[in-house]
């Protein structure tokens, strides 16, 4: 039987995941998360041969899930399944550790190919990561600003940059609108900019944002 754990904040993404798999997969255990401490309860109580992963959750982010998977459970491979392009948070979750990322648009018959392909062992990643990566190999010597954030700050810039408020990325990310404020700061001076608007044109400049 294959045990497969899906996290995700979403009841309609879990049950739509549940029936791809169900219907794939002969004999197939699936188990559910909403949040990023039920994901971290669940790993620590079963074992599981893949999880599903997304980055938006509540209480922590995919990627501090599955930096803390990693630690607790390194053999467990990870799928990221996210909202967000390959773009923004493809490499950062491949050196994290995933065994692939893939957004929420790719459709059905992509997703199943992807949980086989990490089930024998291998790496999912699409041609457009794979060039990601490649580059980013070639510029290791010469980090950019925005590398040097933290995940969560990244992920706040990213929602900065896209022009969301402060209020709209605190419920986003089920955090208080002083710590988004917080995390405003510190990407601000990281980056030893001033304003939202420097954020913006930096983070068009280099693709962070479609």
């Amino acid at each position: 039987m294959t045990a497969i754990l899906i996290a995700d904040d979403h009841p309609i993404v879990r049950q739509g995941l549940r029936q791809i798999l169900e219907m794939e997969f002969e004999s197939v255990k699936i188990g559910e998360a909403e949040n990023s401490w039920q994901a971290l309860e669940l790993i620590r109580a079963q074992d599981w041969d893949i999880m599903i992963l997304d980055i938006t959750m509540p209480h922590g982010s995919g990627l501090d899930v599955l930096k803390e998977v990693k630690s607790e459970r390194p053999k467990l491979p990870v799928l990221i399944l996210s909202i967000h392009p390959e773009d923004q948070y493809g490499v950062r979750a491949l050196r994290a550790g995933a065994s692939g990322y893939m957004t929420k648009e790719s459709a059905p018959k992509e997703l199943v190919e992807a949980v086989k392909l990490i089930l024998k062992g291998r790496k999912y990643i699409s041609s457009t990561l794979a060039e990601k990566l490649a580059d980013k190999i070639g510029t290791d010597a010469s980090i950019l600003p925005h590398e040097k954030l933290s995940d969560r700050e990244y992920q706040v810039l990213c929602l900065i940059a896209s022009g969301k408020s402060i209020s709209d990325i605190a419920a986003e990310l089920y955090l208080s609108v002083k710590t988004i404020g917080t995390f405003r700061t510190r990407i601000l001076d990281k980056m030893e900019m001033k304003t939202n608007a420097e954020l913006i044109r930096y983070a068009i400049k280099y693709g962070l944002i479609e």
